[in-house]
């Protein structure tokens, strides 16, 4: 069973989001946190300093998201800028030209492609048909039959 904090964790990883960002999503709902108390939510279960998430936090978290993600009525935003906005506030780590992706490249890239063999065009390769001797009839397995679906033959 899931608990509030690790729905609390899931989210906070999969919207990329800082401690920092998140105390200004929960003072949007007027709900104040220090981020070393939100730190004691996310730590392991077995730290001395972990702390049950509770209901109350958790809901106001929510609340404030749907304003963050979409604003107000007044203001209102779109949620794919607002994501767009914290992927690209992730820094960069030094020596890397771009920002590190989960998908590792391969090492022979010709040969981690699926669709076809390394060094050969795909109009080369023909499809295998199967060709029937031509003196010996198609044999037919299955009988055709005719369902009348519930109905009697002569009505």
């Amino acid at each position: 069973m899931m608990t509030n904090n690790d729905i609390f964790k899931k989210l906070r990883v999969a919207l990329m989001l800082r401690d920092d960002q998140i105390v200004e999503i929960l003072e949007l709902v007027d709900f104040r946190i220090t981020k070393s108390e939100l730190g004691a939510f996310f730590r392991d279960e077995k730290h001395e300093n972990y702390m049950e998430c509770g209901d109350q936090v958790l809901r106001n978290f929510l609340n404030g998201l749907v304003i963050h993600l979409r604003g107000t009525k007044e203001n209102p935003k779109n949620p794919n800028d607002v994501l767009a906005k914290h992927k690209a506030q992730i820094p960069v780590k030094e020596g890397a030209s771009e920002r590190a992706e989960f998908k590792a490249k391969p090492k022979d890239e010709d040969r981690a492609r699926g669709d076809q063999k390394p060094g050969k065009s795909p109009a080369a390769k023909k499809p295998f048909k199967k060709q029937n001797s031509k003196g010996t009839p198609k044999i037919q397995v299955v009988e055709k039959v005719k369902y009348n679906f519930g109905k009697n033959k002569k009505s």
